[in-house]
């Protein structure tokens, strides 16, 4: 068996030769320098310009995950909420964190361009966090501090201080988020089979990134906010957040600018309206009749052109041309006849569509990292020696497991499967997300059978009516922290990298957004199984599966509930993903 670098030229060895009959100066997907002149391959683009983007994205994550990690623990210590609401106040904001991409993708793929929207969003970020900074610092801004066993409630100022810092840091990482990624997979040109392959790559060295800001974030940050007070705590990822926006600005002249293509939802609804209109027209079955801008035409807004596909056929009749379209052909109305690329851009997104719907599963099991993963371990023994562990460190687990395995992955796992498969990936994307899937509920078991036992030892204690912690180690959190990471490590990169690639060239922002969605949908979606199981639970007096005194409830049984919905969710994803057609 021939080396790794011998395969894959072996693999590559014919797009290389296509490589070298039309090598040219310039990248052959369209994109721009910041002159707004063709892009040289020498001087933009690829990893040079792709270092900047990982440091912005390692330093804007230590912010965020500054302020993330323990935050349940500051609105519980600080503003006296209970363990459900706390719980609920932190999902619902990380849920709003991710929902916002939404808007940040709009903007950058209908008028601004990525670049210019990361510029404009990261300004909003930084406000954000200096505000969030001076309510932890500025004595009258800050919540009353207990006296005994008596506890003030924070006025609605100071309330108010708080929650406009933290939704203006949600407003900023939305119009990040996606962009970032996408436009560091900008870098890298489609049409080089060897950038082709690097950017591969990149989208694990990017997660890999994201978790290096998470590991200091969850380490050295949260022991700074338990130990030294919580205005350096979020001062210091305020100062990160700044590093951030000069790391990403100083690779400037070195980056690829893709042209913001229209709004993708006027693109999409073009379509719908189209197909209605024309509900009782007949598609023809020659695809090549149907209606397509020449070539000439076609850069309308620089977008390369798709092949027709035969799914979801009743939209091919926005496409089909008729006598009222060929009357007025100088002047077509685009809410009557749109061109196949148009219509195929509508057929992807419905086609994606179920491989995101069950990536919300994961993501509210995800979002237990940061909430009832954190409050179980608040109940467990947190002493090591002399030495007291913050709850919220143990999280540090799931991104050591992220970095450990991104290398394995990258260089050991992907090299052997490339030999088994003949694959130039190793292994497709959605068997990647699938893999993941399949190792979210175990992380979810495993959280399940240390509160079982947990539960046995507080009973065995005799310490059920009392809210102590039980002698049992937080360190047997470790497997759930770690097995999380691991399934990161597949599904959270193979959803970047899937809805990358099958996105059309002006729905990137679009589509990476979608994937960060997934999170503000998981962390809603928890949210409303905390709440449900609550309300259920506490009936007739019950102190319900997750009180404020954990010891009387039964955050197992809570645990064993998203193993249960995990599984059904995988074996939905199992039959769309079987059933998927790729782009063409």
């Amino acid at each position: 068996m021939g080396s790794e670098e011998g395969l894959e030229q072996s693999l590559l060895s014919e797009d290389q030769h296509i490589q070298n009959e039309i090598c040219r100066p310039c990248s052959g997907d369209g994109s721009v320098d910041i002159n707004g002149n063709p892009a040289l391959r020498h001087h933009t683009g690829n990893w040079k310009s792709c270092l900047f983007i990982l440091g912005t994205e390692c330093c804007e994550r230590l912010a965020y995950y500054g302020i993330v990690k323990n935050l349940v623990t500051y609105l519980i210590t600080k503003f006296h909420e209970g363990n459900a609401i706390a719980a609920r106040n932190v999902t619902t904001w990380q849920g709003t964190c991710y929902l916002t991409t939404l808007i940040g993708a709009s903007i950058a793929d209908s008028y601004l361009g990525r670049f210019k929207t990361i510029a404009v969003f990261s300004t909003i970020y930084l406000i954000g966090m200096l505000i969030l900074t001076l309510s932890a610092s500025v004595p009258a801004l800050k919540p009353p501090s207990c006296v005994g066993i008596a506890c003030l409630d924070a006025s609605t100022a100071q309330y108010a201080i708080f929650f406009i810092g933290l939704y203006l840091i949600a407003l900023g990482t939305g119009g990040i988020k996606p962009c970032v990624s996408s436009f560091g997979a900008d870098q890298f040109d489609d049409t080089d089979p060897l950038e082709r392959v690097s950017k591969g790559s990149y989208f694990n060295w990017y997660y890999f990134s994201i978790n290096i800001g998470s590991l200091i974030s969850g380490t050295l940050l949260v022991w700074i906010q338990d130990n030294y007070g919580w205005g350096l705590g979020f001062g210091i990822p305020t100062v990160f957040m700044a590093l951030a926006i000069l790391s990403f600005f100083s690779g400037t002249t070195v980056y690829r600018f893709q042209k913001p293509g229209g709004s993708p939802f006027t693109r999409n609804f073009q379509v719908i309206v189209a197909s209605i209109r024309k509900w009782y027209i007949a598609v023809p079955h020659d695809s090549s009749f149907l209606f397509e801008l020449p070539n000439a035409t076609a850069g309308l807004n620089e977008i390369r052109k798709l092949k027709h596909s035969s799914t979801y056929k009743f939209l091919d009749k926005a496409a089909t041309i008729c006598n009222l379209d060929v009357k007025f052909e100088n002047s077509l109305d685009p809410w009557r006849l749109c061109t196949v690329t148009q219509v195929e851009e509508l057929k992807i997104l419905l086609r994606m569509f179920p491989i995101l719907a069950t990536g919300i599963m994961f993501s509210a099991i995800y979002a237990q990292n940061s909430s009832m993963f954190l409050e179980q371990g608040m109940a467990l023994d947190k002493r090591i020696g002399s030495f007291t562990i913050p709850p919220a460190t143990l999280s540090s687990f799931d991104v050591i497991s992220v970095i450990i395995w991104v290398p394995i992955y990258d260089k050991l796992l992907i090299p052997i499967a490339r030999r088994l498969t003949r694959n130039e990936r190793g292994i497709s994307q959605l068997q990647r997300i699938g893999i993941g899937l399949f190792i979210s509920i175990l992380t979810v078991t495993a959280a399940a059978l240390v509160e079982t036992k947990r539960l046995q030892i507080a009973k065995a204690e005799g310490i059920v009516h009392e809210k102590v912690t039980v002698p049992m180690s937080i360190l047997w959190q470790i497997p759930q922290y770690s097995l999380a990471g691991l399934s990161e490590v597949f599904i959270c990169i193979g959803h970047l990298e899937f809805f990358y690639d099958q996105a059309p060239d002006n729905l990137r922002s679009l589509c990476t957004a979608l994937t960060l969605v997934l999170v503000a949908l998981g962390s809603y979606l928890s949210s409303l199984i905390l709440s449900i199981v609550m309300l259920i639970t506490t009936r007739r007096g019950n102190p319900g599966w997750i009180p404020d005194n954990l010891n009387e409830g039964h955050l197992d049984r809570f645990f064993w509930l998203l193993a249960g919905l995990s599984f059904l969710n995988l074996m939905v994803y199992v039959h769309y993903a079987m059933k998927y057609k790729h782009k063409m």
